[in-house]
């Protein structure tokens, strides 16, 4: 803890204050309705609202302070920015300034000077000077840390990375936390863009994208209140462990009812007709066999193929084909001497349906012929006759909507790859066609099939009754065109945060190896794209090391630009055994716990290394959690778990056991997935290998 100086006095009579303003404030709640009167509980849910509000305002009720005097005032005025806002209860004057709102963006964009400074507000520009910069951190109700990154007029000499780093060095737990006491200026911007656009962010390991995700999710709620509601938001990330290691952050900044999930889930789904998905777990660990071989180019695999924008175009083309041959070209005779002639038919489907998808098109027409035909029977005066029109009508009308094409995806997608179709088969080839259709046949399909699958039952059923305000798509240099075109069809306006590392591409066989791969999605729509290169997990040390893998990756991206945090030297251990490694791994995690270090991974090339690793570690009494594909909760403490799917999370220490010469090799691929495993390290990173380094490791340590 600090000592007292007159900053920290200050501040301590300052948190007093609020802490009794917010005790007030909750005592003038009053307790909870439980009535029938409808207003009296649209108030009560009101006061619920503000009432939990302040409760979690009570332990942190604000973290920042911004000394702000506007132009045409005498004296600055102390802005205190907290995760909420809060009003004084007798004057209304705001006491804590909610960090989404528009006056708040000046604690983040300054970084120091005393030049004139703006902010955009409701009412216009608002111009002004900046007196003073202030973090202020609070843990339970208890001053822990006041740091002054800028004093007007002062030398200002390393105070503005102070705090950043302190916060930086903070040992990691089980979730992904909100950085809003510490959101870069970079970082702001992206937040607060615009928001009827697509956003794509090529992100460094560790700057920060996924979280800055989500803040832009509270911040777009908050500011566009009345446009955008939770419950329209859709986050897709990459898997299930994920999705548990992030769920903490939008419920600790207030936003609720923001759905989080896969896309292969929200697909499945949302085809709801027992489309039963391949093991992908075990796909994707076949993938990543360094001893396999055989699996096709990353060009032509079947992921990149069904992922193509070209693959869209057939799939249209197909569904275009099925709409102009949907009807059969003859008239409809329900007896002998009544005809509906097959151009009514088709005005009917083409003309007064056309705006309908094809399945509600289907029923409307099925609708419109029965009428017909009790219309036609109802003119036969003879009641008998009459009865024996109507029962031979419906019979000849079940006959010829049985003709009509069934309204079903996974029917409509198996036909397009039978004996009859392969003569258009478009960008699939003879081997690909044949492979799909065999996994038809069996009832399953597999992750590149979703979006064709998904497109299909769009142009069948139409969009969702609930459209999109806002989608966002980790990891999305693994997600393709394909699958991004499909969510945009789904909205009203392309309100899109896409984020991703393209040297973090270790799926590019279903994935897109450059960002520009999205433009056609979006064509002439509002396209923003931003990079963050400053990476805030790793020390130094860290960063610099994986900046030397980088290069062979294949990206040309630039190195990430590390945050000054030093740390030891990234070790490199060369073993001679296999039970030389398990001792190493031993010591490794020993010496980590002991240092506090609450977080350690054993990051193995592949899944089946990581169970072997697990239970070798389980006989020597070592407490460890194996995490294969099939995990849906992230535990912290030990982990041992392959390469792909360490990606997205991060640990205080992380050990990397067999980055041997026969398992990382000197190509994209594998440069890749060591880039990965090596980016997930905060604190400390140790490189062990049998006999041979790989030849992408550095030659010496960083």
């Amino acid at each position: 803890m600090e000592p007292r100086t007159d900053a920290w006095q200050e501040e301590q009579r300052r948190l007093e204050e609020t802490l009794a303003e917010i005790e007030r404030q909750l005592s003038a709640i009053g307790p909870a309705y439980y009535g029938n009167d409808a207003v009296e509980q649209l108030l009560d849910a009101k006061r619920a609202e503000d009432r939990h509000r302040l409760m979690l305002m009570r332990d942190e009720p604000y973290f920042g302070r911004l000394d702000f005097r506007e132009n045409g005032q005498q004296a600055p005025v102390p802005l205190y920015i907290g995760k909420r806002g809060m009003d004084r209860r007798d004057t209304g004057e705001p006491y804590v300034i909610d960090w989404r709102a528009p006056v708040a963006s000046l604690f983040y964009a300054f970084t120091g000077g005393e030049e004139p400074v703006s902010y955009e507000a409701p009412e216009g520009t608002i111009e002004g000077e900046v007196f003073r910069k202030r973090n202020v951190l609070i843990r339970s109700r208890e001053l822990q840390r006041v740091t002054d990154s800028y004093v007007r007029g002062g030398d200002n000499l390393g105070l503005g990375d102070a705090f950043l780093l302190y916060r930086l060095g903070e040992k990691k737990d089980t979730r992904l936390r909100d950085i809003v006491s510490t959101i870069q200026a970079e970082q702001d911007r992206i937040i607060r863009a615009p928001r009827q656009q697509a956003l794509v962010i090529q992100g460094a390991a560790g700057s920060g994208k996924t979280t800055v995700a989500l803040h832009r999710l509270a911040y777009l709620l908050y500011r566009h209140r009345g446009h955008v509601r939770a419950e329209r938001m859709i986050i897709f990330a990459p898997n299930r462990m994920f999705l548990d290691y992030i769920s903490d952050v939008l419920p600790e900044l207030g936003v609720g009812d923001v759905r989080q999930t896969t896309f292969a889930a929200w697909a499945l789904e949302l085809l709801g007709d027992g489309a039963a998905l391949a093991d992908a777990e075990a796909d994707e660990a076949r993938r990543f066999d360094p001893g396999n071989e055989r699996r096709p180019s990353d060009e032509r695999s079947p992921g990149r193929v069904k992922g193509s924008l070209d693959y869209r175009r057939w799939i249209d083309a197909e569904l275009d084909r099925l709409e102009r041959n949907f009807l059969p070209d003859k008239d409809f005779e329900p007896w002998a001497g009544c005809v509906l002639a097959a151009a009514e038919i088709r005005g009917w489907f083409d003309d007064e349906y056309r705006d309908y998808p094809l399945a509600a098109r289907r029923e409307r027409l099925a609708a419109r012929m029965s009428r017909w035909l009790e219309m036609q029977a109802g003119e036969t005066a003879d009641p008998k006759v009459r009865k024996e029109r109507i029962r031979t009508g419906r019979q000849r009308l079940q006959a010829y909507l049985r003709k009509l094409p069934e309204a079903g995806a996974l029917i409509f997608y198996r036909k397009l790859f039978e004996s009859g179709s392969k003569d258009r088969n478009g960008p699939v080839s003879a081997e690909l066609a044949a492979g799909t259709l065999a996994d038809l046949k069996r009832g399953v399909v597999r992750l590149e099939d979703l979006p064709a699958l998904v497109r299909i039952h769009l142009r069948f059923h139409g969009a969702p009754k609930q459209p999109f305000d806002h989608v966002v798509v980790d990891e999305a240099q693994d997600a393709s065109p394909f699958q991004i075109a499909v969510l945009r069809s789904c909205m009203r306006e392309p309100s899109f945060t896409i984020l991703g590392d393209l040297a973090q591409g270790i799926h590019a066989y279903r994935g897109i190896e450059r960002w520009e791969e999205l433009a056609a999605v979006f064509g002439p729509e509002p396209f923003a794209y931003h990079v963050l290169r400053q990476s805030y997990r790793s020390t130094y040390e860290i960063v610099a090391f994986a900046n030397r893998i980088l290069p062979h990756t294949g990206t040309g991206l630039p190195a990430a630009q590390p945050v000054f945090r030093s740390g030891e030297p990234v070790e490199r251990i060369r073993v001679t055994e296999e039970e030389e490694r398990l001792e190493r791994a031993v010591s490794f995690i020993r010496d980590s716990m002991a240092r506090g270090l609450r977080t350690v991974a054993l990051i193995c090339r592949t899944e089946e290394d990581g169970a072997q690793l697990h239970a070798r570690l389980k006989r020597r009494g070592v407490d460890a959690h194996l995490i294969t594909g099939g995990n849906a909760e992230y535990r912290g403490g030990v982990s041992v778990l392959p390469v792909h799917l360490s990606k997205g999370l991060e640990f205080d220490a992380v050990l990397l056991p067999d980055a041997e010469a026969a398992l990382y090799t000197a190509s994209p691929r594998d440069a890749r997935l060591l880039y990965v495993g090596c980016t997930r390290a905060l604190h400390k990173l140790a490189i062990l290998y049998l006999e041979s380094p790989s030849p992408l490791l550095p030659p010496d340590t960083v």
